[in-house]
């Protein structure tokens, strides 16, 4: 008797362990397969203006592995091009390129220390009197490639001048799990759409380790979110949506200035 009790407990933990380790990899899964959602606002005066429109973004699911210096809009259109020449090299464009960036971290409403609200203000510069582009934004995280989070309108800047700098506020709504990222800008020139620009993490110290997550992770004690994930089409989605929204009654909670 001794014996089989021993074989069933040793049966038992074996079992309570696999099922564990079976949770635990689709928690995972679901956590890869989640597409990513936010809102942002930009522009060279948001911080001035009240008029600004909300762009609701939603994008694939957040990729975590895989070779981070070829997950870019710039970095696709150099190798493009430097397939075709042999005379192409992947450096950007000597008559543009982004001075400063800062960033501001905000929303932290479970105090964990991993905020949904970025804040981000660069300064783009050019040799020229004048010049067109738009600008590309990445987050990579743990050091996993990157990952387009959002994108600018097309924006005039003007020669070297510091009072044309472009700010985008952004709320991550949902597919961000809790971790350490860092960002990455890329600037393109309007008129061939050309890459001409980065500034990323070894630019700046500012760009690296923030620590981030979505709406949907940073949840105050004591509330509970229910997801109903029954019929009713996108209905339910997009009211989900609309409360995340709400939450813009943005206080700063903490800056990471230099």
């Amino acid at each position: 008797m001794k014996t089989q009790t021993r074989k069933f407990n040793l049966t038992w933990y074996l079992s309570a362990a696999l099922l564990l380790m079976a949770g635990a990899a689709t928690t995972r899964a679901d956590e890869m397969s989640e597409p990513r959602i936010s809102s942002s606002i930009a522009g060279q005066s948001i911080h001035q203006s009240s008029d600004s429109v909300i762009a609701l973004d939603e994008l694939e699911p957040l990729v975590t592995s895989g070779d981070r210096d070829k997950s870019t809009r710039g970095s696709v259109q150099q190798a493009s091009l430097a397939a075709g020449s042999q005379t192409i090299t992947r450096t950007p464009n000597v008559e543009f390129w982004i001075y400063d960036a800062s960033v501001e971290l905000y929303s932290d409403l479970d105090r964990d220390g991993y905020y949904f609200g970025i804040d981000l203000t660069f300064d783009a510069d050019t040799v020229y009197s004048s010049a067109d582009v738009y600008a590309v934004i990445y987050l990579s995280y743990d050091y996993g490639p990157w990952n387009e989070y959002a994108s600018t309108d097309d924006f005039r800047i003007f020669g070297a001048s510091g009072d044309d700098t472009y700010s985008i506020d952004t709320e991550l709504l949902s597919g961000y799990q809790s971790g350490d990222y860092d960002m990455l800008i890329e600037l393109f020139d309007t008129y061939d759409g050309s890459f001409v620009a980065s500034f990323g993490p070894q630019e700046s110290s500012e760009l690296s380790y923030l620590p981030l997550e979505d709406a949907g992770r940073d949840t105050p004690p004591g509330t509970t979110i229910v997801v109903n994930e029954g019929g009713g089409g996108g209905s339910l989605g997009l009211i989900g949506l609309l409360a995340l929204l709400g939450v813009a009654g943005r206080k700063r909670i903490r800056s990471l200035t230099r």
